[in-house]
């Protein structure tokens, strides 16, 4: 065995000091996760009830399985901009039935549960998640549409929700769908293009124009119920495959729906016997300096998050900036690549490369554990073909057939995101911790590099240059780009899956791998050309 021996001392006092820093950073994000599930607000919240409603959290709640875990994604959606943190739905894969299902849910105390820009994206990015990990889809339908304000952001991309409905089932991926109350205009199609159609008597509406717009566009005079509603829908249109009484009826149909699914996995089972990792994960929080400047051993993660802390490292002498190895999380094989100091040279590259390629081979999913200050420069490293040996790991991060989960521990800039597969290569999952940052390049370089051109440009017209104004210029690009590059306003624009607890890591990734293997679980058979 290769169990990996842990240096980590929790009493020391920089341990002490990295772990409160990183839980004032949790506690920050609490509260922006409360927010979202606040939703509407109190009034909204009450509003919703009264008219005898579950909310939307509560709905999935009783779809999954009793106890079994949720995994939700993008949680602080369009935090930082104009609408409400969690952009009004709610998506993550949950259980049902003993089948792993991808779920969306409308949040209706959020403006009707109206689709804004957000709620856009998170939806399709949900829909490509179901797709490429082969995950039934239910969808529970509450919304008034398209948030008429946005609608010039939403209209014309809006429409892929519906292609990708149709291409799911395509693929022979079920989508079941649950309308709740109003699915309207649009929103009409989702039901429309699911595979199975759920109405709960006399509270869904489901027409493409509610009575206003037929009787302008018409003249006709007609009522909700006679439009759209679920008794029509099942006994005239035929749209409803099942009337449920209320929605807990409902809920019980969907369930029965994916229990009759006969669904089975494509990828290979868990190992029967899973350890647990000799280390306790609650040291994790201790691990991170202050500091992303100031490098960690990622094998200390490595030792909190595998199976018995049971760590097989590939060339542990070559290129040791990258730390890569074979080991196993909750039963399933994985190939772990994970920064050691931050910047890779041409060795990490080229290490790198020949561990995914072997990674393929042997139909091995990799684990991606970024905390990268991105390629070296200099002249000697251009010399030396650091261009040629980055795009090397790069081409094979971007060939690489067998699922990608990433996860940003620390810093990741510049071209080291791309070679440790971040969100532009299509990981299956992504997600960060609370003290990650992210970015072409650091605050202070970033600022220092627009000074120093800013300073040529001025001599190559013979100017004089202004330190005041510099100085000035600087300290405003480095506030502007620190506040760009932390965790929670990547979350909110959905270049993660999440901003997760380092202490939840391990259950995280362990839902994740076993989503993965829905699917076939097959590496590529050829890469791009390398430049040698």
């Amino acid at each position: 065995m290769s169990v990996i021996k842990s240096t980590v001392d929790p009493n020391s006092v920089e341990h002490k000091e990295n772990r409160e820093a990183l839980l004032d950073k949790l506690a920050g994000l609490d509260a922006e996760h409360a927010k979202a599930l606040a939703g509407g607000g109190p009034k909204y919240v009450e509003r919703h009830r009264k008219r005898g409603k579950l909310l939307a959290r509560e709905r999935i709640e009783l779809v999954v399985d009793q106890d079994a875990p949720f995994l939700e994604f993008s949680a602080l959606a369009a935090w930082g901009s104009d609408y409400q943190v969690g952009a009004s739905v709610v998506t993550g894969i949950g259980v049902v039935e003993g089948v792993e299902c991808l779920i969306t849910a409308n949040d209706p105390t959020v403006r009707g549960g109206a689709s804004n820009p957000w709620t856009l994206r998170k939806t399709l990015r949900a829909n490509d998640i179901a797709l490429a990990n082969r995950l039934p889809v239910i969808s529970l339908v509450e919304s008034g549409g398209a948030d008429l304000p946005s609608q010039a952001e939403i209209f014309i991309p809006g429409g892929q929700m519906f292609r990708d409905l149709t291409r799911l089932s395509a693929a022979g991926i079920p989508t079941v769908t649950a309308v709740f109350g109003n699915a309207t205009a649009g929103g009409a199609y989702v039901p429309g293009m699911s595979d199975y159609v759920i109405m709960v008597k006399e509270r869904s509406k489901v027409f493409l124009g509610g009575p206003p717009l037929v009787k302008m566009a018409t003249g006709e005079e007609a009522e909700d119920e006679a439009l759209g509603g679920a008794d029509m829908h099942g006994r005239v249109s035929g749209l409803a495959d099942y009337v449920a009484a209320d929605e807990v009826d409902a809920i019980r149909n969907i369930r029965r729906v994916v229990a009759r699914l006969n669904w089975r996995k494509r990828g290979p089972e868990p190992r029967a016997t899973v350890l647990e990792p000799r280390y306790d994960a609650e040291e994790l929080l201790g691990l991170v300096p202050t500091d992303l400047r100031i490098p960690f051993d990622p094998r200390e993660v490595i030792a909190r998050i595998i199976d018995d802390s049971d760590f097989d490292e590939f060339k542990p002498r070559y290129g040791d900036s990258l730390v890569t190895g074979w080991a196993t999380l909750h039963g399933y094989p994985i190939g772990i690549l994970a920064n050691a100091r931050g910047v890779l040279f041409s060795e990490e590259a080229q290490k790198a490369t020949q561990f995914i390629q072997l990674a393929n081979r042997a139909d091995t999913p990799l684990l991606f554990l970024q905390n990268t200050t991105g390629y070296m420069v200099g002249a000697s490293y251009e010399q030396a073909g650091i261009i040629k040996h980055g795009s090397m790991m790069i081409n094979a991060v971007s060939n690489s057939k067998v699922p990608h989960l990433t996860v940003v521990m620390g810093a990741s800039y510049g071209a080291g995101n791309y070679g440790m597969c971040g969100r532009a290569y299509a990981p299956r999952f992504l997600f960060t911790w609370p003290n990650a940052k992210s970015a072409v390049m650091g605050p202070a370089q970033l600022a220092g590099v627009l000074s120093i051109v800013a300073r040529q440009a001025a001599a190559a017209k013979g100017q004089p240059y202004n330190d005041e104004h510099d100085a000035a210029m600087r300290q405003m690009v480095e506030g502007q780009i620190e506040s760009q590059s932390l965790a929670a306003f990547l979350s909110g624009r959905l270049y993660d899956d999440g901003v997760i607890d380092p202490r939840d890591t391990r259950t995280v990734l362990g839902l994740c791998l076993s989503a993965v293997h829905s699917n076939d679980v097959k590496g590529a058979e050829g890469f791009g050309v390398f430049r040698m």
